[in-house]
Formats: C-alpha cells, sequence, structure tokens
C-alpha cells in the first residue's frame, strides 16, 4: 500500500513538472507607448526556459535581435538585456513610422509568440496666432484663429482672455498619422480690450512638461472721453481750487484746452494751467462762471464742463438773540458742479444759508400754535354762554303761545302769568 502511494505521488509530481514547463514557456510581453522622439523599451520574458532562443521582430517581420545577436543594422536600436529568460532592446529617438506591432519568439517545438503594440505620441507643434489687426479701431470685427501641427492623437486648443477661459470653435484636419487643428475666437472689440492678452493653448498627452501656447496683445484705439475733478465741494473767496481733466483715449489726447465761457481764461496770473490741471491761487467773484476741458485725438473730440460758484467767505459775528424780520432765502439759482462727467457735486444751495433761519421757522411755528389753541378755547366758551341764553328766552315766548292767537297775545299773556312763572320754569342743564 505504500508503495502504490509513493508510485502516485511520483507520478503526480513528474506531470506537474511537465505542465509547468509547457505553461512557462510562453513568452510574456507589454505594449510600450512613447513620445516621438523618446526612447522605447521592449521587454520579452519566460518563466520558465530550457535554454530556448528568443528574438525581437519589428512591423514588417525584420529580425531585430536573436538572443543577443543584433541582425538589422539600426544604430538606433540597441540590446539591454540578454538571458534565459529575457529579451530587452531599445529604440532611440523614435519616429512615428516605428509605431506598430512587434513580435516575441520562443523558439520551441512549436514556436511560441507574444506581441506587444508600440504607439508613437506626435508632439504638437507650437501654435501661432492670425487674425490680428494692430492696432484695431473700437468697433471693429475680428477673428482670431490659433493652428497647431504634428499633434497625434488630435490636440486641444483652449483660449483665454488674460488668465479667464473663453469660448473658441475647433476644426480638427487629419494628415497623415497626424492631425491640424484649427481654432476660431470672434470679437467686438470695444476700449476694454485695450491692452488684452489673448493666449491659445494647446493641451496634449504628449505634453508632460508645460503647454505649447501663443499670447497676443490687443492694441485698441478710440475717441477720448473727458470728465472734470475738482477739489472743493464748497468753494469759497480766498480759498485755493484745483480743477483736473482726465481724459482717456488712445491715442493719448494730449494736450488738452481750458476755456471759460467760450472764450480764454481771463486771469493766467491766478488761473494757472499746467499739464491736464487748472488751478485758482485765489478765488474771487469774478471766478463764477463755466468752465470747459476739451481733448481730442485722431478719432474724436470729447469735452466736459464745470460751473464755478464762488461763495461768500465765512465771517464771525456774536450770536443773535432776535430773529430777523425778513429772512433772505437762499438763490436757488446758484449752482455747483459739472455737466454730464462731474460726480461730486455736492448741492445747489449755500448750507450755511439754510442753517440761519432754522430757527426762525421753528419760533413762528410755537407762536402759531399758540394763538391757535387760545382761540379755539374762546370759540368753546362763547358757543356755551349763547346756548343757555338762548334756551331761557324760547321758555318765556311758550308761557303765552298756549291760548294766544298771535304773537302780540302770547306776549301779553306771559307778563300776566308772571305769577304762575315758577310752576312753569322750565331748566336747561
Amino acid at each position: 500500500m505504500n508503495l502504490k502511494s509513493h508510485l502516485i505521488f511520483t507520478l503526480y509530481t513528474i506531470y506537474g513538472i511537465l505542465l509547468k514547463g509547457i505553461s512557462g514557456q510562453y513568452p510574456l510581453v507589454q505594449n510600450v507607448t512613447v513620445t516621438e522622439g523618446g526612447t522605447a523599451n521592449l521587454t520579452c520574458r519566460v518563466e520558465y526556459n530550457d535554454n530556448t532562443s528568443l528574438q525581437w521582430s519589428n512591423p514588417a517581420q525584420q529580425t531585430l535581435f536573436f538572443g543577443d545577436k543584433k541582425a538589422l543594422r539600426d544604430n538606433r536600436i540597441e540590446l539591454v538585456r540578454a538571458s534565459w529568460s529575457e529579451l530587452t532592446i531599445s529604440i532611440s529617438d523614435v519616429t512615428l513610422s516605428d509605431e506598430g506591432m512587434y513580435t516575441c519568439s520562443l523558439f520551441t517545438m512549436p514556436v511560441r509568440t507574444a506581441k506587444a503594440y508600440l504607439t508613437v505620441l506626435g508632439v504638437p507643434e507650437k501654435p501661432e496666432i492670425d487674425g490680428l489687426t494692430k492696432p484695431a479701431m473700437e468697433g471693429d470685427h475680428i477673428t482670431l484663429t490659433c493652428i497647431t501641427q504634428g499633434s497625434k492623437p488630435a490636440a486641444d486648443l483652449r483660449w483665454f482672455r488674460n488668465e479667464k477661459e473663453v469660448k473658441g470653435a475647433k476644426e480638427v484636419n487629419a494628415s497623415g498619422k497626424t492631425f491640424t487643428v484649427r481654432s476660431s475666437l470672434q470679437l467686438h472689440v470695444d476700449r476694454n480690450d485695450d491692452g488684452v492678452a489673448y493666449t491659445c493653448r494647446v493641451d496634449h498627452v504628449a505634453l508632460t512638461q508645460t503647454p505649447q501656447q501663443a499670447t497676443e496683445v490687443l492694441e485698441v484705439h478710440y475717441a477720448p472721453r473727458v470728465e472734470i475733478i475738482h477739489s472743493l465741494a464748497v468753494p469759497q473767496e480766498g480759498q485755493y481750487l484745483k480743477l483736473e481733466c482726465v481724459s482717456k483715449g488712445n491715442p493719448s489726447p494730449d494736450p488738452v484746452m481750458w476755456t471759460k465761457d467760450g472764450g480764454e481764461l481771463p486771469d493766467l496770473d491766478r488761473m494757472i494751467v499746467e499739464g491736464r490741471e487748472l488751478t485758482f491761487t485765489s478765488l474771487n467773484k469774478t471766478d463764477n462762471g463755466t468752465y470747459r476741458c476739451e481733448a481730442s485725438n485722431h478719432l474724436g473730440t470729447s469735452s466736459a464742463e464745470y460751473v464755478l460758484y464762488v461763495y461768500d467767505a465765512p465771517t464771525t459775528l456774536p450770536p443773535s438773540t432776535t430773529p430777523p424780520l425778513h429772512p433772505i432765502p437762499p438763490d436757488p439759482t446758484a449752482l455747483l458742479g459739472t455737466h454730464a462727467s462731474d460726480r461730486r457735486v455736492t448741492g445747489n444751495r449755500d448750507p450755511n444759508a439754510l442753517g440761519q433761519h432754522g430757527t426762525d421757522h421753528a419760533l413762528i411755528g410755537g407762536v402759531v400754535a399758540v394763538v391757535v389753541f387760545v382761540t379755539l378755547c374762546l370759540i368753546i366758551v362763547l358757543g356755551r354762554y349763547l346756548a343757555r341764553h338762548k334756551g331761557t328766552y324760547l321758555t318765556n315766548e311758550a308761557k303765552g303761545a298756549d291760548d294766544a292767537p298771535d304773537a302780540d297775545t302770547a306776549i301779553i299773556n306771559a307778563e300776566g302769568n308772571h305769577a304762575h312763572a315758577e310752576e312753569k320754569k322750565e331748566y336747561f342743564i
């Protein structure tokens, strides 16, 4: 029984060794992906080999290496490792024509093979941007086109306005094994596009480090726009005032021109023009008027106006205990500010004039309230008095009216019946 068990065990062991030898003598390979211009390593392994040779061949079935022996004269192909269990070769400076199915052969009986696919990625060229007009004019419609060639698979193009991504229209065309990709961006140009950078970026699996991109900065010419900024909210006599003419245009509208009431500045000793600024060293009433700033370039002219009203200088007086008999209201036509473009106008009345009459109005309102109250009290008292006396008169008339044919008889009867007055007296409460 023991002998029989030993024989069975021996047979199973031999059978296992045979199976292992048969299954282990199949070559093992892996697919490889490499970027164009890079180096591809092709490895073939066997788990069990009884000194049988390994061989690599290319897609054209040309033998590259048989064991450690080089068979094809190509300086780009070299041996990396050769042993009974592994054959590894390298292909440097890979091109798109190297792509295809490579075969590893194990020369047993029969010959066993394994296939590995070499994928070569085409690197896209640096993109170019066409269609940019320098300079562009405000209101123009332009189309920017970004082009990149040589990608495999097809690259993706993305547009950016400064750092913000914008949508473009993509078009892909095949050219042999590679692709040409175009992307178009439609623009309606305005002054906000002046100085903006438009970037076309290429995204591709072969660009592992930094993406390829191209950038163009848009230059836009536009007519100027003007506004006036003033240094004082309420200008008064003797004060220093500066008006600044802020003009935005491309090309820059230099210099600017200042006028007063449609003519030249009258007093250049106190009105100093320096660049875009008009300065009053000491204001007085003669400076009242409309000041105009005008700027222009070859695309147009723009202007802004500032209406100057100089208020009296404040004076220090002792407080008055008697309100003025005839308070003078502030002039409602006195304006301070600019037309259209000045956003710092504070009002059209003298704030000091408003404060002087606030107390007068309160005093007058109090007096009127007292008079109205007294009048109402007198009316109420007088009404109660008249009502009481009217009731007594009607009662005396009624005393003789019972049997009298007319009014005269009624009065006589009333006097005759005086003795009975106490019996018919009526009381009103």
